[in-house]
């Protein structure tokens, strides 16, 4: 869908706060007063403006803040299609209309084809267009991916996807699979995944001037998560096609600087697996070896998002980029700390933690950060091996995820983890129910801050 076009026509729409409705309604005409009057406008919300020939003349909104970012986010689903331009020249207003007004239209359509015919969005400043469709375009990719089914999106479909975002932004695209991922030192992701007919891989994107800052982005792909051994009950496991949107996070967020030809070196490495369980499935027990050397105990086989993630997330280490980004659906601790909707990040760079909480705030897509609480670590021990995976207590389980993800972090390469939802339970404005993309308007401009031009 092409819902955000650069054209300088379309049916006036005139953006509102409710504090400058009054004066804005004195010096409009005696016909739109007569309108307002009778329809019983209240000064809030919508308003279908007719000319004296009935056809639509205006359309006016009216919100407490039109400068919310998601403010105007259900226009697009509220009136009839056509094209509108919008009364303003202030960007930044213009900038989160014109995302939010795509975000809305999004519908997930590979089974059940949708014949609804959006509203067109109409702007002067084709920056504005081109930057709103990247960002469009890279929280489709993210939602699609989430919501596609694990019968189409398992490490394979992954890797397609992959394939298809490097060859449309002419990037490097490499995958090692299945038993080569013991060749190649990738124990844990081979270990969590070989109980799958659906080969365990580790896909690798790379992108941009090697001379530029090098940015690594990781991203949990585990495609379906029964849990293991550890079974989930069937109510956790109804949701677990949400499991690799780390991977869609990554993706989305790699088709955006990509789209908007960041200046950045960029790597993108996502492990990609089936938690599934079959004779030669990992065990509770177990000891596996890290492609680090580190040994680590299975406590259990639900905590498999941290053992893909450590052999991923050494290799992003080794080469010593400028900053290494995780997103994994990793806990429920993190949910039950901050709620679905509010990403949760850890970061051992304050420095940089204080930049993404700023960046949040700027863009209105809120981070919160969690502390990697050092004392934490110590529930991490075995009496086997040099770690285990999850800890043996039900409190502060997004800390002690985090922890064990820093063992695999070289000790000056900047690292933030992501802990997110990545599903919407209830619909709100531009952010139907499903898949969703998390943070990365906030991690976006946080590197657009920092390696723009």
């Amino acid at each position: 869908m092409n819902l955000i076009q650069n054209k300088n026509s379309g049916i006036p729409l005139t953006l509102l706060n409710k504090s400058d409705y009054e004066g804005w309604k004195a010096e409009q005409p005696e016909a739109t007063n007569n309108w307002l009057t009778s329809t019983f406008y209240k000064g809030e919300g919508l308003s279908l403006i007719p000319a004296s020939d009935n056809s639509l003349s205006e359309v006016l909104y009216v919100s407490e803040d039109i400068s919310d970012f998601f403010a105007c986010g259900e226009l697009v689903n509220q009136l009839p299609a056509g094209d509108y331009a919008p009364k303003t020249t202030d960007k930044s207003i213009l900038r989160s209309l014109a995302i939010s007004w795509g975000l809305s239209a999004y519908q997930f359509q590979l089974y059940k084809e949708s014949k609804k015919v959006f509203p067109v969005l109409c702007l002067t400043d084709e920056d504005i267009v081109k930057e709103a469709q990247s960002f469009i375009d890279g929280v489709y990719l993210t939602r699609d991916l989430i919501n596609t089914p694990a019968s189409d999106m398992m490490p394979e479909h992954l890797s397609q996807q992959t394939q298809e975002l490097a060859k449309k932004y002419s990037a490097q695209f490499s995958e090692i699979v299945g038993d080569e991922l013991l060749s190649e030192n990738y124990p844990t992701i081979h270990a969590v995944g070989r109980a799958s007919v659906h080969v365990p891989r580790l896909l690798d994107l790379r992108w941009g001037d090697e001379k530029n800052p090098k940015v690594t982005l990781v991203g949990k792909g585990v495609c379906f998560d029964s849990g293991g051994l550890d079974l989930k009950p069937s109510n956790a496991m109804r949701l677990m096609k949400k499991d690799m949107g780390g991977s869609a996070h990554v993706l989305g967020l790699a088709s955006i600087i990509m789209a908007n030809n960041l200046a950045v070196n960029l790597r993108v490495l996502i492990p990609a697996v089936e938690n599934a369980v079959s004779g030669n499935a990992f065990r509770p027990g177990d000891v596996l070896t890290t492609r680090q050397g580190m040994t680590v105990e299975v406590d259990n086989t639900d905590a498999e998002g941290r053992l893909v993630l450590c052999d991923a997330l050494d290799e992003a280490s080794a080469e010593k980029p400028e900053i290494i980004l995780d997103f994994a659906t990793l806990t429920g601790a993190c949910r039950v700390a901050l709620g679905t909707e509010l990403p949760g990040f850890f970061c051992n760079d304050q420095t940089v933690a204080t930049s993404l909480l700023e960046s949040g705030l700027k863009t209105q897509d809120p981070v919160w950060q969690l502390p990697l609480h050092q004392p934490y670590r110590d529930l991490l021990k075995s009496d086997v091996a040099d770690i285990v995976n999850c800890a043996n207590t039900p409190f502060g389980g997004a800390i002690t995820a985090a922890l064990y993800l820093q063992e695999f972090i070289q000790h000056d390469t900047p690292w933030v983890h992501f802990d997110v939802m990545a599903w919407n339970n209830r619909k709100l404005p531009g952010r139907p129910v499903g898949g969703e993309a998390m943070g990365i308007r906030a991690v976006y401009d946080y590197l657009q801050e920092r390696f723009g031009w």
